[in-house]
């Protein structure tokens, strides 16, 4: 997806410039905890966006603490309040963090795109890695998640949002 400034999986179909709205829902990383104000990726990401030409709206929903059930619960409202184009799904990193279910973590991400995809959103998948203090059989399962949604979805994946950080 290099016209939005991130690399896309080679199966996905590209995202081409929009108008209307971007939906950003994840957690921290995209709410922007602990980062100067002006400074968080979806702040630079709108700056790139407004440099590129591109004419939408971005609507950040992402909320520190935030875990797949929870962005689940959330959203089917924003969809409907927002109508957005495209869809970046941050979450799942507080999923890991609490070594909670991988199956549920799936489940959530799973109902997530099926869901905005039912609206006509296009959905940009955000892969996590974990620290591997949760030990390599948790966390390669975790990475795989995301790896492989991505792949059978044939969605635009960017694998480790702070991988350049």
């Amino acid at each position: 997806m290099t016209a939005v400034g991130f690399a896309g999986s080679a199966s996905a179909t590209p995202i081409r410039p929009v108008s209307g709205t971007l939906l950003i829902l994840g957690d921290s990383l995209s709410a922007g905890y602990g980062v100067a104000q002006g400074r968080s990726w979806v702040a630079l990401l709108r700056r790139k966006l407004l440099h590129n030409h591109w004419h939408c709206r971005v609507v950040n929903a992402s909320i520190s603490g935030e875990t797949s059930s929870g962005g689940r619960v959330r959203l089917p409202e924003l969809l409907r309040r927002f109508h957005p184009k495209i869809l970046i799904l941050e979450l799942g990193a507080n999923d890991g963090l609490r070594g909670a279910s991988l199956r549920i973590l799936r489940k959530n991400l799973v109902a997530m795109i099926r869901r905005a995809r039912a609206a006509g959103t296009t959905v940009l998948l955000i892969g996590i890695l974990l620290p591997p203090n949760y030990g390599p059989y948790y966390t390669g399962r975790f990475a795989r998640i995301y790896q492989h949604l991505a792949h059978v979805m044939h969605l635009p994946f960017v694998p480790f949002l702070l991988a350049h950080v």
